[in-house]
């Protein structure tokens, strides 16, 4: 062992006043949880948006080999994974994936929230002070909200990301020798994996390129203004999402014609095959992102990336996120239980299966880590339930009748419904400045609303923030879940969580299914390891979304993110 020495002058609590420490020198490379293996040369850490747990199962009787089936017959797969926190939306899982910090840390809880300063709604990633770059994402048919609708600036960072990411340790550990980047379908995809230290870059429904912000570049490399020159989204103009196989090969095979499907059409229609329209009309590239198109488009920028910023090429580790959209916006518009859904996993499979080839061919999977995973599940379609005799309904918060609420209300304070300043999933804001300006006290008006929130059919729980602040909440997992979630400076007054099985509806929702409870059909999904040293195995124990960030961390040899509270998975990394 080669070792250093420091002298160190002067004297302190009776140390001499030359003190010689012998100290190993550390190597630039940690150990790696597997020995004997080649070193890790590329992390690449996969989030299939809404990919429920079971989803990968539903097909892989039909998968070829490289994909779903590389995963589940070379890596290790967690087959009990939950997200363990209640708002289960997109932001919320992207973060929780990459810091291992519960929502209540990393500050992220949910895609929306209001700001109190600001005074007004705010998007999770958009940020004032940074421009776009290279184009912005118009309409996002992902109902749970829309960017264009609610952010006052085109510019996003992960400047509200309130501890590290496991990209950002990476980066701190190693310094510009790890290259960092995240690429996704949504521009918090990207933004969430990429971390305070990396480069994102996410697909833009005005014109089918690859966009980012000016927190990333003023001025795109070379070879993404190639890329986005080649205009590759527009190779789909007039063209149709098509069945792959004939329809008796799909479970859903003779039900694709469903009434309740694909609620607001945009053209796009509920049977196969679905047109895509003409690159001039006004939803095509939006409509992309309905179909396995913008996941293949991703994954086409994700391998030029890779060979043009030359990643895994020495043994310094590189990280390569990649958010995969298609499965969500597929999911919202015509359910998990559908015949474009099945059809969807399957290209997904395939689509898969042609990244690690390419990794296997670019880097080598002897060299690459592989993790798996999603921001979340995903219900059922409401009237499909019903169909199969299971207790299921819609709600929206905005049209029910407050009458009753409003007469309680004045009779206890002398102020009507009007103390309710307005709902967004999953909570109910209340008017402070007019409970200030009355002398009423903000705990007993928020249990009234929520005493009162509950006696509506579809609603489970409400649970007001006054009692989450203080931690004096029933132990039980839903108000675990809960105050995973709470965030005294982003969480609004009363946390909502909607019976099982009822889907919450908004206002212009395009949308049949909508995820973001705490039921088990919305924490489920699967936590696959690959390529490397990972062993071939399938564990039955429960485990959490949390402890992938440390596990990455600790094979690595790494500290964890700064506000991490998961477990390092002993399966995968072996004392």
């Amino acid at each position: 062992m080669r070792h250093t020495v420091f002298h160190l002058a002067g004297t302190a609590c009776g140390i001499p006043a030359l003190l010689i420490l012998i100290v190993p020198l550390l190597s630039a490379q940690p150990a790696y949880a597997v020995e004997g293996t080649p070193p890790v040369r590329l992390i690449l850490q996969i989030t299939v948006d809404q990919l429920r747990g079971d989803m990968p199962a539903l097909v892989l009787d039909r998968c070829g080999e490289g994909g779903f089936r590389y995963l589940v017959e070379h890596g290790t797969r967690f087959t009990d994974a939950h997200h363990p926190h209640a708002n289960t939306e997109t932001i919320v899982g992207h973060v929780t994936l990459a810091t291992g910090a519960y929502p209540s840390r990393h500050g992220l809880v949910g895609n929306v929230w209001f700001d109190a300063e600001l005074r007004r709604l705010v998007y999770n990633i958009e940020d004032p002070d940074y421009e776009a770059t290279g184009g912005v994402g118009a309409r996002d048919m992902d109902s749970e909200v829309d960017p264009t609708q609610v952010a006052k600036s085109e510019g996003r960072s992960p400047r509200t990301i309130m501890t590290t990411t496991f990209s950002d340790e990476l980066a701190l550990f190693y310094g510009k020798d790890a290259k960092v980047f995240a690429v996704s379908g949504k521009d918090r995809g990207a933004v969430s994996m990429g971390g305070h230290m990396g480069k994102a870059f996410w697909y833009s429904t005005n014109d089918g390129s690859f966009a980012s912000s000016t927190y990333y570049y003023e001025v795109f490399p070379g070879w993404v203004r190639d890329w986005n020159l080649l205009r590759k989204a527009d190779a789909y103009a007039g063209k149709h999402w098509e069945l792959s196989r004939d329809s008796a090969d799909y479970r859903y095979g003779a039900e694709d014609d469903r009434p309740f499907e694909n609620p607001h059409d945009l053209g796009f229609g509920r049977v196969f095959p679905h047109p895509f329209g003409e690159a001039t009309s006004k939803y095509f590239y939006t409509l992309l992102m309905a179909s396995p198109a913008v996941d293949r488009l991703t994954v086409d920028f994700g391998k030029t990336l890779i060979r043009a910023e030359g990643l895994g090429q020495d043994d310094i580790p590189d990280y390569l996120a990649i958010s995969l959209s298609s499965t969500d916006y597929v999911g919202h518009l015509f359910g998990p239980a559908s015949l474009e859904s099945e059809e969807n996993l399957l290209v997904l499979d395939r689509t898969l299966a042609d990244l690690f080839a390419f990794v296997d061919g670019a880097v080598g999977l002897e060299h690459t880590l592989i993790v798996l995973s999603s921001d979340h599940g995903t219900p059922e379609a409401a009237e499909y339930l019903a169909a199969e005799g299971v207790g299921a309904g819609r709600i929206d918060l905005d049209t029910l009748d407050y009458s009753e609420l409003d007469r309680e209300l004045h009779q206890a304070f002398g102020v009507g419904q009007e103390v309710i300043k307005m709902t967004f999933h999953p909570y109910v804001y209340l008017d402070h400045d007019l409970i200030r300006e009355k002398g009423l006290d903000l705990a007993a008006v928020s249990r009234l609303v929520a005493r009162a929130l509950i006696r509506f059919d579809g609603i489970a729980y409400a649970i007001p923030s006054v009692e989450l602040a203080t931690g004096r909440v029933p132990e039980a997992p839903i108000s675990r879940q809960i105050l995973r979630n709470f965030n005294p400076g982003r969480s609004g007054d009363i946390y909502i969580v909607y019976a099982p099985h009822w889907c919450p509806s908004f206002s212009g929702d395009v949308a049949i299914v909508n995820h973001g409870s705490p039921w088990t059909y919305d924490t489920f999904v699967p936590i696959m390891f690959a390529g490397h040293g990972v062993p071939a195995a399938r564990v039955h124990r429960p485990v959490a979304t949390v402890d992938i960030a440390p596990t990455l961390s600790a094979y690595l040899g790494i500290k964890p993110p700064s506000g991490s509270v998961g477990r390092i998975l002993g399966e995968v990394v072996p004392e």
